[in-house]
């Protein structure tokens, strides 16, 4: 979440940069503003009543000890009334507490000054193109995937619609096996810096609400509502929360995190897009890689992981493009984002791949992840990307590398995880 204080010393800097993800949204400043300043004012005078009830408390055995038992009387009486307006005032302060806290939580981060300017994907700059130049692709590879994996027996999508229902896949054969290969691909090549974590795929409401995916993502996601546990939508969501209410050494940081985990989303706004073959799926698997950093780290992080992300498809010969976010199309809990879209012949479509984001403080407030400074504890700053997430990934590879007889070529990268077999046949 946003810090307050900068809501409070600044409010007009902060409605300005909240703007620029869409008129109207730095409205929620005036709603920040009067919370806030409820918040304090009944916490202030909760204070200064229970500071009053401690001296009076202080007069009672002076009276007695003087002999003026109608003092004495009269104190306690006192005492008492103000102990009850102190339970009131406590009540009341620790609404408006909840109230704001509330508020903030639903309230997205600031843009960096860095994002671009816009209002929606339209306005995204494509900031460079790679892989493409010079190339071109035979009509055998501008068969979609989803004709390919039906072909091949690699792909489908009638089974997993039987067992599970829409926008779920059941990959087979080589199909598998790549799928696999491109997370473990993705393990290897960040395995030289990053602590691999196998997490819990189900986690407590508190650990979605440090990302920020609660509560403005409810809908997208999916409850287990017996024992009140979310599936992940992404290993982020644990990952960020390994650090929870903990205060790190300086010394350590950047702390760099990866994980494999399936991920779960209900795709509620899906409605009207393209949703064929492995376009769009409630569950797929991913490769996360994380970052705990101080706010001077972040910058050169951030360009780390982007650069991980882009080494990954780039070794698996795939063309892609880095799209930087403008401000009105960023997620809510990202300070500033670059997309990394793959190119897919048989779809002939740009699918975005993988995420690289920067949140500022804004999720390590929320989850309590500090560290200690030269100057004393501050908030630590978050950065994650896909490293790999297999869906569009494997939709890319499979219609790139078709051949024309029909088969798949595995990349050569792949080679050593597909126990010697060179083609998907």
């Amino acid at each position: 979440m946003i810090d307050i204080r900068l809501v409070r010393n600044d409010p007009a800097s902060v409605r300005a940069a909240l703007d620029r993800r869409g008129p109207g949204t730095g409205d929620v400043v005036d709603e920040l503003l009067a919370l806030d300043t409820m918040a304090r004012g009944l916490a202030r005078d909760r204070d200064a009543a229970r500071a009053e009830v401690k001296d009076l408390s202080q007069q009672v055995p002076a009276a007695r000890k003087a002999g003026d038992t109608a003092r004495a009387a009269e104190v306690m009486a006192r005492s008492r009334a103000l102990g009850e307006r102190v339970k009131e005032l406590d009540g009341a302060a620790n609404d408006a507490a909840a109230a704001l806290r509330e508020v903030l939580l639903r309230t997205p981060n600031l843009p960096s000054p860095d994002a671009p300017d816009g209002a929606s994907a339209e306005d995204n700059p494509v900031v460079r193109v790679e892989g493409l130049a010079g190339r071109t692709y035979a009509p055998h590879q501008r068969v979609p995937h989803w004709d390919v994996g039906a072909a091949l027996g690699i792909l489908d999508i009638e089974r997993a619609a039987r067992m599970s229902g829409s926008m779920f896949a059941m990959l087979r054969r080589g199909g598998a096996t790549l799928a696999r290969a491109l997370c473990q691909l993705a393990l290897d090549r960040n395995a030289d810096a990053f602590e691999e974590v196998r997490p819990p795929t189900v986690v407590r409401t508190a650990t979605m609400v440090s990302t920020g995916h609660l509560p403005k993502f409810e809908d997208e996601a999916y409850h287990v509502e017996r024992d009140d546990l979310w599936l992940v939508p992404t290993a982020e969501v644990p990952l960020t929360s390994l650090a929870a209410g903990e205060v790190l050494e300086q010394g350590d940081l950047p702390m760099r995190l990866m994980a494999y985990s399936a991920c779960f989303r209900r795709e509620a706004g899906a409605a009207g897009r393209d949703t064929r073959g492995l376009l769009r799926v409630h569950e797929f698997d991913k490769v996360e890689i994380l970052a705990y950093t101080t706010a001077d780290q972040a910058a050169d992080m951030h360009a780390e992981l982007l650069a991980r992300a882009e080494g990954t498809l780039a070794a698996l010969g795939l063309a892609y493009r880095v799209v930087d976010l403008c401000a009105g199309d960023l997620g809510a809990s990202a300070a500033r984002t670059f997309d990394l879209e793959v190119y897919a012949p048989g779809c002939d479509m740009w699918l975005e791949a993988s995420s690289v984001s920067w949140f500022g403080d804004y999720q390590a407030r929320r989850a309590g992840i500090r560290y200690r400074g030269e100057g004393g504890n501050a908030v630590a700053h978050t950065l994650n990307g896909s490293a790999l997430a297999v869906p569009r990934v494997w939709a890319a590879v499979v219609e790139t590398y078709r051949m024309p007889d029909g088969s798949v070529a595995v990349p050569e990268v792949l080679k050593p995880y597909f126990r010697g077999a060179d083609r998907i046949a």
